[in-house]
């Protein structure tokens, strides 16, 4: 009887909560829509399938003195928020926690960003610097998103609880970043600004991303006439090999002379980018467009996943990140525009307008919302890569902005 009640009490399901099965209902939705929608199944299978086992009762464990994770976590999983972060006093640490080192210790965005450097091209924005414009005016989105957590956000908080504690400026930064629509950036971020909120700023970036599609175009529509619609631009200037082999070292130079906190994205980026236009190694390059980077992203997805435990992601804060990520693209995607339009009338009329979305750096999904709508008022109209230098500064301009935040707040 001791054996069998043993057994019967190591069953997780008995222990587990009504939150906890909410979580695991969303896991299974997100599992859902990787497999049978295909939607970002790269990163979301990962994603899901963290945030399901770290939602299972035999895998979250509430570490008390003297315990030891083998005690309490029989899977050896271990979610890696759910009590302590690797303490190797308490035992073997888990195989979740080892992963989510490589998000704790900063080191998984910075590799992606090593792989995104080796699939961009700098070309489109080296042939029209103007474009680097547009990518920074659609950061407008991050500092409207910030703004709103900070008051907007306190202020519903405390209305629901007098007593909670307030979300801190650095902490409404984080946030802000998700309007670069750059999930790595976002989890570099958050990772040094706001780790406790880490789960759903990194979820909430990495699902807008998602939802580029379905957010950007009545923006377009709305801030832009027909007239600007069917502006055909000008083909764009030829860039040698040579130009684009000296950008991306100027580049990080430049970055990690002035604002040495976005040196470990801007230049892996740089070092990736470098890789590709030099043809000197090309299997590396290779490498790093394939196999390397579904193998990071898997573990980024399956680290933020095992993160989002119930306790910590369904919380009021959770609801208020949500609403800022839609308003940061919101704003990202007008300030963009917007800037496009201005360069619009400083160039005579050789800028169309429509390309202005691409600022928010979802790469590549903002420069093909950009070609489709362009083709549907002009079946003529090839804007495709003309929005990849504003998608490229965009990447850089949130990159950057990430620096800023973790230079002033970060101390």
């Amino acid at each position: 009887m001791k054996f069998l009640k043993s057994i019967v009490d190591s069953f997780g399901i008995l222990n587990m909560t009504p939150q906890q099965g909410i979580m695991i209902i969303v896991a299974l939705f997100f599992l859902y829509l990787s497999v049978a929608k295909r939607i970002e199944p790269l990163l979301l299978l990962g994603l899901a399938f963290g945030m399901l086992v770290a939602n299972l009762p035999s895998s979250v464990t509430v570490l008390k003195e003297g315990q030891l994770l083998s005690d309490l976590d029989p899977a050896n999983l271990a979610a890696p928020l759910s009590s302590y972060y690797m303490n190797p006093v308490n035992g073997n640490p888990g195989l979740l926690r080892i992963i989510y080192s490589g998000i704790r210790l900063v080191v998984f965005p910075p590799m992606i960003f090593l792989c995104i450097g080796s699939m961009t091209d700098f070309g489109p924005l080296i042939a029209s610097p103007k474009s680097f414009l547009i990518g920074l005016g659609a950061q407008f989105g991050i500092f409207v998103a910030m703004a709103v957590s900070f008051f907007g956000g306190n202020y519903i908080l405390h209305l629901i609880n007098p007593d909670y504690v307030s979300l801190t400026l650095k902490e409404c930064a984080a946030i802000g970043i998700i309007g670069g629509a750059d999930g790595p950036t976002a989890v570099y971020t958050s990772t040094m600004l706001a780790p406790r909120l880490l789960p759903a700023i990194s979820i909430a970036a990495f699902s807008y991303m998602a939802l580029v599609p379905f957010i950007q175009p009545p923006f377009m529509r709305l801030l832009t006439t027909k007239k600007e619609r069917v502006i055909v631009m000008p083909e764009p200037k030829a860039v040698t090999q040579s130009q684009k082999i000296m950008f991306p070292i100027i580049l990080a130079i430049v970055v990690l002379l002035l604002i040495p906190a976005a040196g470990a994205l801007i230049a892996m980026m740089c070092l990736g980018n470098l890789i590709k236009e030099s043809g000197a190694v090309p299997r590396i390059a290779k490498a790093l467009e394939g196999d390397f980077l579904s193998i990071i992203t898997l573990f980024v997805g399956l680290s933020i996943g095992s993160s989002a435990s119930a306790e910590i992601f369904l919380t009021p804060e959770t609801l208020i990140i949500l609403v800022c990520g839609v308003i940061a693209f919101a704003f990202g995607t007008i300030g963009g525009i917007l800037i496009a339009k201005i360069l619009n009338v400083l160039t005579g009329g050789k800028v169309n307008p429509l390309i202005g979305n691409a600022g928010v750096s979802a790469m590549p999904m903002a420069a093909r919302i950009s070609q489709k709508i362009g083709i549907k008022y002009n079946p003529e109209n090839y804007l495709l890569m003309h929005a990849m230098g504003p998608l490229v500064s965009g990447v850089i301009g949130s990159a950057i902005c990430s620096g800023i935040f973790i230079t002033f707040f970060a101390r």
